[in-house]
Order: C-alpha cells, then structure tokens, then sequence
C-alpha cells in the first residue's frame, strides 16, 4: 500500500499539470499483480511539444521545492511527443494528442482502475486522520506510562524514606583530661 508520501507526491504532480492547462489527466491505480515497477501512472497530454514541456518542467520543479524529491529518470524530454518521468511509486506520462491516441495507455492496462484526483484526495485525508489518531492514541499510552512509572517512583521514594535507619546521633569528642604534670625541681 503507497505511503501518505506517495499520495501527497501524486497530488502535487497533478495539480501541476492542471496548473499547466494539460488536458485530460487520470490517474491510474496499476494491479500490484500485473506492475511490480510502479503503483500509479499519471497520464496527461498538451497541446504541443512546447506545452508538454513546461508540464514536465512544473511537475519537476514542484515536487523539488515541496518535497525534496526528484525523478530517478525523465525520457523522451528532447522530442517532447512522450515524456516519462520515473518518481518509482508512480509513472508520469505526459504525451502529445497524437502520441496518446497511438500507444493508448489506457487500453493496454485494462486491468488498471481510474482514480479521480477527488478520490484520491479523499484517500489522503483518511491516511492523515488515522495517522494522526494513532499517534495521539500512542502519545496518551506513552505518557500514562510515564505518569505511571512516576508513580511509582515517587511511592519507591517515600517507602524508602520511612524505612531508612534513623540517623545516629553526632559522637561527641571525650573530654580530654589534663596529663599529669610530671616535675622535676631543681
């Protein structure tokens, strides 16, 4: 199952595409069974060679200024009629009107659902909400064992204090008696 990570990567790439005017992007959810390389493919396509590039360029630099993250790989960027960018969890394929009609990604993988940037937005906050519900369930056990092993060390403390030897009373130095005097006369 792709991390709260991917999701947030995914998104972020298309709204980059939108931001771009790309047209007709989808999402797709690739059978872990058929695709062991990657978990999504986001397809999309411009209107020209010049289009599909400034896609590419925003979805790269997007991600690097809010994630940190760069493609393992980006092909195809020289011609521009199809350009891979590898982000490993997923694909992006940004295509020229022409080039998608021909290789018809969606038609090879039929078994591949179609996710609405809704869906998946609403997948994310889910991921979010249980995230954060069981990282609050585990601070309040953390911090109860903690107020616990408090506890318990303040009542080790207090035993100890009752059962502790009463201090012994200050031995006071004897009294020194005078030596003898011994005289001699002369």
């Amino acid at each position: 199952m792709p991390s709260t990570e991917s999701y947030q990567l995914l998104l972020a790439a298309a709204a980059a595409c939108e931001d771009k005017k790309a047209e007709d992007v989808r999402i797709l959810a690739l059978d872990p069974s058929e695709s062991g390389l990657t978990d999504y493919f986001l397809i999309c396509n411009g209107t020209n060679e010049r289009q599909n590039i400034a896609i590419t360029d925003e979805i790269e630099l997007r991600l690097k200024r809010e994630f940190g993250t760069y493609p393992n790989s980006i092909e195809g960027r020289r011609q521009a009629e199809w350009i891979l960018m590898d982000y490993v969890d997923f694909i992006v394929h940004v295509f020229s009107r022409e080039k998608r009609v021909f290789y018809g990604l969606e038609r090879l993988r039929k078994s591949a659902t179609t996710i609405s940037i809704a869906a998946l937005n609403a997948e994310l906050k889910a991921k979010i909400t249980s995230a954060r519900a069981h990282k609050v369930a585990s601070r309040s056990v953390k911090t109860a064992s903690k107020t616990a092993a408090k506890a318990v060390a303040a009542k080790a403390k207090k035993s100890a204090v009752k059962k502790a030897p009463a201090k012994p009373a200050k031995k006071t130095a004897a009294k020194r008696k005078p030596a003898a005097k011994s005289g001699s006369k002369k």
